[in-house]
């Protein structure tokens, strides 16, 4: 037994239509970027995951299925972190300080 388990089926649906509106800017940003926000559209499925993942849980169906979403999610958000920060960083060596006389 859940304490809350209707509020908390009504919290993952919500976080389930923020990944899929995410998804959805992501992609299309995405196509006029050139992909370059790839982190983003992986957040967004992470997102996706992790909120379908648990309402099968909180379903009680699909057990080994929800706990694959679960690791899939934590998978796309720890790929999302790596790609994010090698971005930030192949930014930061292309701005050169303004101040540097080289």
């Amino acid at each position: 037994m859940i304490a809350g388990r209707q509020y908390w089926i009504m919290i993952w649906y919500g976080i389930l239509a923020l990944g899929i509106l995410g998804l959805w800017a992501g992609v299309f940003w995405a196509q006029r970027t050139g992909w370059k926000n790839v982190d983003e559209v992986l957040r967004a499925l992470g997102t996706i995951a992790v909120s379908v993942g648990m309402l099968l849980l909180l379903y009680d169906r699909g057990g080994w299925v929800g706990e694959l979403l679960l690791v899939t999610s934590l998978l796309c958000f720890l790929l999302a972190l790596v790609l994010g920060r090698r971005r930030v960083a192949r930014r930061a060596a292309t701005v050169r300080d303004p101040s540097d006389p080289s």
